[in-house]
């Protein structure tokens, strides 16, 4: 129901029990009070007393099968003569796909650079190693690099949300597109969630602005249908989306191979996948639940099964998931217009709000909940869908802490790491200190080299490095 005035809000919320939402409405000029009507009418009212109820006000236990097993998967090379064939096959599709431009990026990039001490969106993050570019510098280099490898241009899509749209986009134009084009990048927000008190309560950000949340990754797949986005890769002959999230700097996000066995496959979503490093390493585990390719979260696998070993020692759950997908545009046509919902997590969060009294409150620890989608709770939607493992030092360095785990400085140990293979695969002596770890800071940019192959090609530009030196292929 549509309500187009104050007075009928408020019956709408008496109904729902959400009165607290126009507490503030005498105080409101006639613009503040349209703004808030406006909000309400975005509420899903439908859902919502359901969503409060099992979401809000309880907190649900996790929902493991009796059966489930582990997923199989392709390994990052083949095994087998037949397998080589395959990936053969495969390879030369997906170069074709990409030539063709049937293959477009796909970043997830809603989030602000908070939990890394830094105002602003993370993909303006600065986290090269030698030159310090930012996580969009280094995406639309590899871009820009993949598009005059395949002679063609390819799209980039960015979702963005509502706390950095406007901040994002006033970074592209400033940078001009970073050489890709405005025609080739395609901005567009995703959707976003009440936040509710413990009490199930809707909370007010200010006296006339209900407070708000991204509605998680899991909302990229609606987001794409609503905003246009599909329209613009269908209008361009777009088939897939190679998805990834923005704080990996080591995303490699033209993988020919991944694109060739997704299509031959006839898949509608892939994941690639590494292997865990240790039972309880906080990625989830892809499983096969009643014969669907399901995520089971990290934290909701009971220990029995996160422990649990083949008899060669390995892990039977050991497939990660490190949120890189390959998305058929096809599919995510398919389930929106069928009215697709990803289910809902729950997450207890410090939600700035305002009390009864109208002041602004920042909590110190958490006073509410933020409901959240995920975008791997659509694998059980498809008919068909692949995984394929990459190889933890060539494509996972995650970006997401300030300091230790999976922070700025690991990031950047992990591409000098990475860049330091390829230089060795490639036959340059790389200086190295006692623990093995590399004495050298180096950056290979994507117009330099896209992956170790290429710069085999280029080892007479190859200065020589010695220990302490700081170098950089551009």
């Amino acid at each position: 129901m549509r309500v187009s005035n104050i007075s009928q809000a408020k019956d709408l919320l008496e109904q729902h029990g959400q009165r607290q939402i126009l507490a503030f409405c005498d105080e409101l000029n006639d613009q503040q009070q349209g703004q808030l009507v406006s909000q309400i009418n975005k509420l899903d009212f439908n859902n919502l007393d359901k969503w409060i109820n099992e979401l809000v006000l309880n907190t649900p236990l996790a929902d493991i099968p009796d059966d489930f097993k582990p997923a199989p998967y392709y390994k990052a090379t083949p095994q087998e003569n037949e397998q080589k064939a395959l990936y053969d096959k495969a390879l030369k599709l997906g170069r074709e796909l990409i030539s063709g431009g049937k293959v477009a990026a796909f970043v997830v990039a809603g989030g602000q650079g908070t939990r890394l001490g830094f105002d602003g969106p993370k993909g303006n993050y600065p986290v090269s190693p030698v030159k310090n570019k930012t996580l969009f510098q280094l995406f639309a280099e590899q871009i820009k690099a993949n598009s005059n490898r395949y002679g063609v241009d390819l799209a980039w899509y960015i979702m963005t949300s509502p706390l950095n749209d406007a901040q994002t986009k006033e970074i592209f134009k400033e940078n001009d597109y970073f050489g890709l084009g405005e025609d080739n990048v395609f901005i567009f927000q995703q959707g976003t969630m009440p936040n509710f008190g413990f009490d199930g309560k809707i909370l007010m950000a200010d006296k006339d602005k209900i407070a708000c949340s991204p509605d998680g990754h899991g909302g990229s797949l609606k987001a794409l249908f609503d905003s246009g986005a599909i329209d613009h890769m269908k209008a361009r002959g777009v088939e897939y989306a190679s998805y990834y999230q923005v704080d990996n700097p080591l995303i490699n996000i033209f993988d020919p191979l991944f694109v060739g066995l997704h299509a031959l496959a006839e898949a509608q979503m892939s994941s690639k996948t590494l292997i865990k490093a240790y039972p309880k390493e906080k990625v989830g585990n892809f499983c096969i639940v009643d014969g669907k390719m399901t995520v089971i979260e990290y934290s909701d696998l009971p220990d029995e099964h996160a422990e649990r070993k083949n008899p060669d020692g390995s892990l039977v759950f050991e497939l990660g998931s490190i949120a890189i997908h390959m998305v058929s545009r096809s599919f995510v046509e398919k389930i929106n217009e069928k009215g697709f919902a990803l289910p809902w997590h729950r997450a207890e969060k410090k939600i700035p709000y305002i009390d009864a009294q109208g002041n602004k409150v920042k909590p110190t620890k958490p006073n509410g909940v933020k409901l959240e989608s995920f975008v791997f709770d659509a694998l059980p939607m498809t008919t068909s869908s692949i995984i394929l493992e990459t190889l933890r030092e060539n494509e996972f360095g995650p970006v997401k802490n300030a300091t230790g785990i999976d922070s700025a400085e690991s990031s950047r140990e992990l591409m000098i790491a990475c860049w330091a293979g390829w230089l060795e695969d490639a036959g340059v002596k790389v200086p190295r200190k006692a623990d093995g770890s590399v004495d050298a800071v180096i950056e290979i940019a994507a117009g330099f080299a896209l992956d170790a192959d290429e710069l085999k090609s280029k080892v007479n530009e190859i200065p020589e490095i010695k220990a302490g030196d700081s170098v950089y292929l551009g």
